[in-house]
């Protein structure tokens, strides 16, 4: 997996949650309601992820893939070699 695409995302979907967060609590009302605040973040953050960081999302999952295939032919390969000792 490529390190950095995971930061790139991580720090996307950070900023798609703080970035409205920061614009409602600028709302005297908001402030008060702070965890109303959170949760129509959340929910804005949660629909800009997935109409605009599809490709990032793609990036790091086919990087998670790729590590767990080879992993497990690394773990094929040590059970071959184990069973060719013996």
């Amino acid at each position: 997996m490529n390190a950095r695409s995971a930061v790139v995302y991580s720090v996307l979907r950070l900023l798609a949650f703080l970035v409205p967060f920061g614009i409602m609590m600028l709302f005297p009302i908001m402030r008060e309601y702070y965890w109303l605040s959170a949760i129509f973040a959340a929910l804005i953050g949660l629909s800009l992820s997935m109409i605009f960081l599809r490709r990032p999302l793609d990036d790091v999952a086919s990087g998670l893939a790729e590590r767990r295939t080879r992993r497990r032919s690394g773990a094929q390969t040590d059970a071959e070699a184990e069973d060719a000792a013996s």
